[in-house]
């Protein structure tokens, strides 16, 4: 068996949660990274047969029945995952019936994985039903998004709209909008089916008050959808409470969305 901390995976998941630490997304144990694995990616450095725990789910997720994951750990901090994956990440398959996770590697201290993994699985359900690349599920709490869900109305066309205003990539990045659900109880199986049904129009989620979920067929991908957001949100915040004498006009959102060649929410704009 080759070593596991060389493994393509877990340093991705290393790399990319200590630029979410550095960045403040993921303060203390803030935020929750999956990842879909192949068997063909993870049997080089895994016995497969060889589980060391059970752990229920709390879902019946029998659609990913067999599928593999990288999760990060309940409880855990960003900012240790590269130094320390082996206690701050799992990798998990899910049972034959859907209802537990089995552990082939990580959590070392005796930890589990996020207490977000339903809403994970939920949304990595509804995303591959519609996109059979995917494979990332990312949250985490960017400050100036957060800051938007103060001053803002909680509701898609708002949203997207002040986001795709600030910078002109922004329609083209995430032509298909933003969702985003009310305030709500994290960690709940209510808070997760929420959010796989927004997931059937959306790639980016903001959970009001609360912080955002993306989705992607990588982790670049994931993360670039959220610091596209980020950026826009910080320019929105900078110039909230300042008289704009410029903008980019609804005309001009759809010379770019022409431009591009990118389906963008067309209801979104006026």
């Amino acid at each position: 068996m080759q070593d596991i901390l060389n493994a393509p995976f877990v340093r991705e998941m290393g790399k990319t949660t200590a630029n979410m630490y550095r960045l403040g997304w993921d303060e203390r144990n803030g935020g929750n990274i999956s990842m879909l694995l192949d068997e063909a990616e993870v049997a080089p450095y895994l016995d497969t047969a060889k589980v060391l725990r059970t752990i229920p789910t709390g879902f019946d997720a029998k659609m990913l029945a067999g599928r593999y994951l990288i999760v990060t750990g309940t409880g855990k901090y960003f900012k240790n995952v590269q130094d320390d994956p082996e206690t701050n990440l799992g990798v998990l398959r899910v049972s034959s019936d859907g209802k537990n996770a089995e552990l082939l590697w990580g959590y070392r201290d005796g930890g589990q994985f996020t207490s977000e993994l339903p809403a994970h699985l939920m949304s990595h359900m509804t995303r591959l039903s519609i996109d059979p690349k995917h494979r990332v599920v990312m949250h985490c709490h960017p400050t100036n998004t957060l800051a938007m869900n103060f001053i803002l109305p909680l509701n898609e066309k708002d949203v997207t709209h002040a986001l795709w205003q600030m910078c002109s990539e922004c329609i083209v990045v995430f032509p298909d909008g933003v969702g985003v659900l009310p305030w709500m109880v994290c960690g709940t199986n209510e808070i997760g089916e929420a959010t796989a049904e927004k997931m059937k129009q959306f790639r980016l989620v903001i959970w009001g008050m609360h912080g955002i979920y993306a989705v992607g067929s990588s982790l670049d991908e994931a993360f670039g959808l959220i610091e596209t957001v980020e950026k826009a949100a910080q320019v929105y915040m900078l110039i909230a409470d300042k008289p704009r004498v410029n903008t980019i006009r609804d005309d001009e959102l759809r010379q770019l969305a022409a431009r591009f060649g990118v389906t963008y929410r067309e209801d979104f704009l006026g």
